[in-house]
């Protein structure tokens, strides 16, 4: 074998471990990125999994017994991350404000907790709103648009159905069934719960 021979034997496998260094490097690129977007999607659905997912059903009015302040319930539904209702607003009335209910007395609160996979319930006896300074008093049949705002929500818009004086939908068992106004639900996902038409009060 001559010189010439062994030298080039030498640049062939020279060249061969070089390519096959590059192709090594390349595939640990690739897995690098792979592993990094498997990662960012993981994170992504690990954040999203713990926004909180808001759903508002079974609202109404009763039909006030003062022509300037009536009183208004509902339940949000949360199907993801803890939230809390922080302020309410209409444009039926000068305020709107969250009030709680300790024993007899009516207590106005800043906020409340939607609980994780839970409910706020405002029923009688219990949480309520109170809207004050009416610009005029609702009459059974009419409907009231009330925005209610979350920490970390959308605002979500509700039409308040305007009911009977002593309606109260815990003593009838199929009040839902005859009255489809109040089995509608509004979500952080409505089309109109994205936008604030209402300024706070």
């Amino acid at each position: 074998m001559n010189h010439r021979t062994t030298r080039r034997r030498r640049l062939l496998t020279g060249g061969a471990l070089a390519l096959t260094a590059g192709l090594v490097l390349a595939g640990c690129g690739d897995s690098d990125k792979s592993d990094k977007t498997d990662k960012t999607s993981e994170a992504g659905d690990s954040a999203s999994a713990k926004k909180p997912d808001l759903s508002v059903g079974g609202a109404y009015i009763p039909v006030p017994a003062m022509d300037d302040m009536a009183g208004g319930f509902f339940t949000v539904t949360n199907k993801g991350a803890a939230d809390k209702l922080v302020s309410a607003s209409s444009p039926l009335a000068g305020s709107v404000t969250l009030h709680a209910t300790v024993g007899s007395t009516m207590k106005e609160r800043k906020s409340f907790t939607v609980p994780a996979n839970g409910t706020l319930d405002f029923s009688r006896g219990g949480n309520h709103i109170m809207l004050e300074k009416l610009k005029h008093k609702p009459k059974q049949g009419d409907k009231v648009e009330v925005t209610l705002r979350f920490e970390k929500s959308k605002p979500i818009t509700v039409s308040m159905p305007v009911k009977p004086a002593t309606y109260n939908p815990a003593n009838s068992a199929d009040s839902t069934e005859h009255d489809p106004s109040n089995a509608k639900t509004h979500s952080t996902t409505d089309k109109h719960s994205s936008t604030d038409k209402h300024s706070s009060h």
